[in-house]
């Protein structure tokens, strides 16, 4: 089913910086939580990701990330994710992220 133009510029996805990732035992599927400065006009966001197979915490540390900041919160097990970060899914279900090439200002949009 294909989207309207309408319907896509509803999704708000930004550029954030991951400033803190913390091991989530909890979750079904291997997982971490993440937490994500998008800026100053969206703040600091807390995000569940499944990105253990291809990603170790100190190479997350500092990594510029895109998500989409306008979904509503999803209660995770304890944890309340409060943004989607994205990437590309592989065939074996470990997910490569989507990021800017070069470091940009926190908080800008994706268009």
């Amino acid at each position: 089913m294909d989207l309207t133009w309408n319907e896509f510029e509803r999704t708000d996805m930004r550029v954030g910086t991951i400033i803190e990732i913390n091991d989530f035992p909890e979750a079904r599927k291997p997982a971490y939580q993440l937490t994500i400065d998008f800026g100053d006009a969206i703040g600091i966001r807390k995000s569940s990701a499944q990105i253990t197979k291809r990603y170790s915490k100190e190479e997350l540390l500092n990594r510029q990330i895109v998500g989409v900041v306008n979904f509503p919160k999803k209660q995770i097990g304890k944890f309340m994710s409060e943004c989607l970060v994205l990437g590309a899914v592989g065939e074996e279900g470990d997910v490569i992220l989507l990021a800017p090439d070069f470091k940009i200002e926190n908080g800008l949009r994706i268009g």
